[in-house]
């Protein structure tokens, strides 16, 4: 469940924050592109949290 909420917020912030940077820019809206970020962040995200945040078990 945690996987697919993080591709779901991923996806989210990417398209919003793509849009509204090619807004400022003058440039036109391409979804393609902010799902790639999005795919690239979540990978970060994925291997951010199985090695580095791994608890301690004692």
């Amino acid at each position: 469940m945690r996987f697919i909420a993080t591709i779901f917020w991923a996806v989210a912030i990417a398209l919003a924050v793509s849009y509204v940077l090619t807004s400022m820019g003058g440039d036109p809206f391409v979804v393609r592109d902010a799902l790639i970020v999005a795919g690239i962040f979540s990978v970060f995200v994925f291997a951010l949290a199985g090695f580095v945040l791994k608890e301690d078990t004692e």
